[in-house]
């Protein structure tokens, strides 16, 4: 199926992100206009400090957009209340989690927490949509260990799991592979690049792993000093699109192996 014919889950017109104060805006990026299309692996990519997490905060309403537009299910982002919005997009961040003495099950239940009473009941709808999440992260021999029982790879999956659990049409990670080894990285974006076929759901999130970002998402965004490009890895390489992202006295990309390597 070809993007025209995908749905379009989140589009932004003509963005402008970064900081706002009394004084002055603090531009970090402006002219942004992307398309993220339903059952897509899309890979923000970019060096430190370009703005990636900036970028993410503002879709997920976190930090105030300074102009252009946002949509997610073609409604404005502004237009959503928060519950609304905790039912069209879920997060999945790089900070500690507090709660680590619940099980697993408890915290993935978590997710359901837009659709739950105020007294926050679950029911036994709820608890298959749960049990569906954990079997599709492969979490369902570690649903009753306690949090702080598991490994971060094991962790992350579980964040996972919760977002799937909150049934949105858009999941958000920010460095989802921060802190974890050559292996586990790769087994955490194969399962997202997994989910978002199985699932149909669109899968956004920021990385350092651009070589693997590379080989498995569907759709990269490339954050650089001079703008944000946004297409399927292929094109992208064939348009040179990595080649400035880092300083070339030290790292280039070998458009041959689609990949990074240190200059001898």
């Amino acid at each position: 199926m070809s993007k025209d014919n995908k749905n379009t889950i989140l589009k932004t017109e003509n963005l402008t992100i970064g900081y706002t104060s009394k004084k002055e805006d603090t531009v970090i990026a402006s002219n942004i206009n992307l398309e993220l299309h339903q059952g897509e692996l899309i890979g923000l990519v970019g060096a430190n400090g370009i703005g990636k997490s900036t970028l993410l905060r503002t879709l997920t309403n976190v930090q105030e957009v300074i102009s252009g537009s946002i949509t997610i299910n073609s409604k404005n982002l502004k237009d959503y209340n928060a519950l609304d919005l905790a039912k069209a997009l879920s997060l999945v961040l790089t900070e500690s989690i507090t709660s680590k003495n619940l099980s697993v099950f408890e915290l993935v239940a978590l997710g359901r927490q837009p659709y739950t009473n105020w007294v926050g009941t679950i029911s036994e709808a709820d608890i298959s949509i749960v049990n569906t999440a954990l079997s599709q992260t492969n979490l369902t021999d570690l649903k009753d260990k306690k949090c702080y029982e598991l490994s971060d790879g094991q962790l992350q999956k579980v964040m996972i799991a919760r977002a799937l659990a909150q049934d949105t049409s858009i999941i958000i990670l920010d460095e989802p592979t921060t802190h974890l080894d050559m292996y586990h990285k790769a087994y955490v974006l194969k399962l997202l690049q997994r989910l978002a076929k199985e699932t149909n759901k669109t899968i956004l999130f920021s990385s350092h792993e651009i070589d693997l970002a590379i080989q498995l998402c569907d759709t990269l965004i490339v954050m650089t000093k001079d703008g944000i490009i946004t297409d399927t890895p292929k094109n992208l390489i064939k348009q040179g699109a990595f080649n400035s992202l880092f300083p070339e006295d030290l790292i280039v990309f070998d458009e041959g192996t689609g990949s990074f390597r240190v200059r001898k």
